[in-house]
């Protein structure tokens, strides 16, 4: 009786091995994983906005429509979070995908207003901030990268057979992925233009 009880609990881990439950699980766990990076990067970007608003506000004033645009988006983008324990829910993915757009929209818009303000190019700290910037878009961009292959491979992984059994007895089902508009939206992240940014002559930085 002794030999059963240990045997039993051995003939069930090969079964499951066996059967693709570890490998399930070891893939779950790398999506999570990898929708956590993705996270941290937006998350850096997300702290660029407050510094880089005020930065040009102090040469450009006059562009509050754009400033109230990126600060209303980040606000957005800080309203809707998804952790790793929630990216099985394609509606949160899409709402948390058009926020990032949005703000990806309205940072493009910023620095194109920027391109009107030579002092600005100029100023050293914005200058920082842009580089940063530009460094955290490309960032994200590996990152989402890499969590859209890990949902790839999970996807695929659990519907292959015997996979696909294991799955549907334990409950793990496809998961929502970055779609195509997701993608146009990120394509038309900001990009840094570095050309003409010779010193200006000095003026005061606030009207």
């Amino acid at each position: 009786m002794k030999f059963v009880r240990t045997l039993l609990p051995l003939l069930l881990v090969v079964t499951l091995s066996g059967c693709g439950y570890n490998a399930i699980q070891r893939q779950d766990e790398a999506v999570k994983a990898s929708w956590s990076e993705v996270l941290n990067q937006y998350q850096r970007r997300a702290d660029l906005v407050p510094n880089l608003v005020n930065t040009v506000k102090g040469y450009a004033q006059h562009e509050e429509r754009v400033l109230t645009e990126v600060t209303n988006a980040r606000a957005r983008v800080g309203s809707v979070q998804i952790t790793p324990d929630m990216i099985d829910d394609a509606q949160k993915l899409k709402q948390f995908q058009q926020a990032q757009g949005e703000l990806s929209s309205a940072l493009s818009r910023l620095m194109v207003v920027s391109e009107n303000y030579p002092n600005l190019k100029a100023n050293g700290l914005f200058q920082n901030l842009q580089a940063q910037l530009e460094g955290t878009e490309n960032r994200i961009t590996v990152a989402r990268n890499r969590y859209v292959q890990s949902v790839q491979e999970y996807n695929s992984m659990i519907r292959t057979f015997p996979n696909n059994l294991t799955a549907k007895m334990f409950g793990y089902a496809v998961k929502p992925n970055f779609s195509v508009e997701n993608e146009k939206a990120i394509s038309t992240a900001p990009t840094v233009d570095f050309g003409n940014t010779a010193p200006a002559p000095a003026t005061s930085a606030a009207h």
